[in-house]
């Protein structure tokens, strides 16, 4: 079973899949091919037309069978909005979700951030990569409800037609200006990013935090992904070329050791946008983050739909330094967690961590996820390799999370990586973390047992 969090994703079983969230919450499905849009009305699922090919709503929730889906079917986007129609997410219980597969079994968990004035949220999507279907955790918040999502991904909705919400594209936290009511600068890359460190600056020094570094990877980074997201015209982390924006950033030649991205569609000019990244806590948190040092900024205006897409990537450069640093936080944290319960401490195993990184850079490199490596190694086949010879091995992985704390706290959240940390028997640890993949960041902690 996997924690989810934004932007991370695993594969999924050739089966039909359950998803569910308790509460006072409607569940709705999009089904769309690689173009992100609809084929017709009939791919919207939702209370008042329960059923399409492959996709099921009932009382308990919404079943999902990629096997049944409509020819050319490539991708399902899960919807969760209030049930009493308009009411902002921000007053209601935060929408856990649960996937389950085939007997039940719970396959992935993911609760996104507390939305605020958001009334309808994108939880997760399913997709398609060569033969194989895969789960992404999403989280992404619109406060025009269902009418406004439908739109966005090409269903037709009547401007007379009473609807649950009133019938906008506009996505939360974005500034609600129509298309035809502000024409779009023509401000070159250059001077919109100039503008925009200016104000980041201001923004930075205000809340005591160091400016940042525009790095032009970064940026270039980010106009190649504001440009897929505008040709798709929808936001998203991952383009049509199944490259996502993490993917873009390494291709470039910037590796890092921590990374931010936001992806919004509405803002007009630099200045909007800062608006938007003061908006709340979650926005504000990569702009006063002190540890992200460089950013990259890029906006691409859709002349089809008169919509401006923006990508900007928070980031703290990889050192060698900064990665012994990162292993050594994350060996503490779970040293912390075993003195909680009693339990000696891990020693920091330099075969295992050699392992543990390898396998991480390994899961960025050829964009994998999982305890088995595509040739078929299994853990304790990695840290024989590496000259480990421990009697017993464990192995915790993970992807998507932001920092040391983040990916231990979630480990600690789910009772199979729990298990790992607490075992009494295990002495040995080695911990490695690659950024780049679809995922963003990829983490492995290798037990051993003398």
């Amino acid at each position: 079973m996997s924690e989810l969090v934004p932007g991370g994703n695993m594969p999924l079983p050739d089966t039909e899949l359950w998803f569910r969230v308790p509460g006072p919450f409607d569940l709705s499905v999009l089904i769309t091919g690689d173009s992100g849009k609809v084929a017709g009305d009939g791919d919207f699922v939702f209370y008042n037309q329960p059923s399409a090919p492959g996709a099921r709503l009932r009382a308990d929730g919404f079943g999902v069978d990629p096997r049944r889906l409509r020819a050319g079917a490539s991708r399902v986007t899960v919807v969760v909005s209030p049930a009493e129609p308009g009411t902002p997410l921000g007053r209601l219980p935060v929408p856990a979700l649960t996937v389950t597969g085939a007997g039940s079994r719970v396959l992935a968990r993911f609760t996104p951030a507390r939305p605020t004035h958001e009334t309808v949220l994108l939880l997760v999507e399913i997709y398609r990569r060569g033969a194989t279907w895969k789960l992404r955790a999403l989280g992404q918040g619109y406060a025009d409800g269902l009418a406004g999502i439908a739109r966005d991904f090409g269903v037709e909705v009547a401007e007379e037609a009473t609807g649950p919400v009133p019938p906008s594209s506009r996505p939360a936290r974005a500034p609600a200006v129509p298309a035809s009511a502000v024409a779009v600068p023509a401000v070159p890359a250059s001077g919109m990013e100039a503008e925009f460190a200016g104000l980041v600056r201001a923004a930075r020094l205000g809340a005591g935090v160091a400016p940042v570094t525009l790095d032009g990877r970064l940026s270039a980074a980010a106009r190649a992904h504001a440009a897929v997201m505008a040709g798709q015209r929808r936001l998203s982390a991952e383009g049509p070329d199944g490259l996502s924006v993490f993917q873009r950033i390494t291709a470039g030649g910037y590796r890092y050791l921590r990374i931010d991205q936001q992806l919004v569609s509405g803002p007009r000019t630099a200045a909007e946008f800062l608006d938007y990244c003061l908006t709340d806590g979650a926005t504000r948190r990569p702009l006063h983050d002190p540890a992200l040092t460089d950013a990259g900024i890029a906006q691409h205006h859709d002349s089809r739909s008169g919509d401006v897409y923006w990508t900007a990537l928070w980031a703290a450069p990889f050192t060698a330094a900064g990665l012994l640093r990162t292993a050594a936080e994350v060996l503490s944290l779970t040293n912390a967690e075993r003195t909680r319960a009693g339990l000696r401490p891990l020693a920091d195993d330099r075969q295992l961590a050699k392992a543990a990184q390898g396998y991480s850079a390994d899961m960025a490199a050829r964009a994998f996820y999982s305890h088995t490596s595509p040739e078929g190694l299994a853990p304790w086949d990695r840290a024989a390799a590496a000259g480990a010879g421990h009697r017993g091995i464990g192995e915790n992985i993970a992807c998507g999370q932001r920092d040391p704390r983040e990916v231990v706290r979630g480990w600690m959240d789910s009772p199979g990586h729990r298990a790992n940390i607490l075992k009494p028997d295990f002495t040995h640890l080695g911990v490695g973390f690659a950024g780049g993949g679809p995922a963003g960041t990829y983490w492995t902690q290798l037990f051993g047992q003398t």
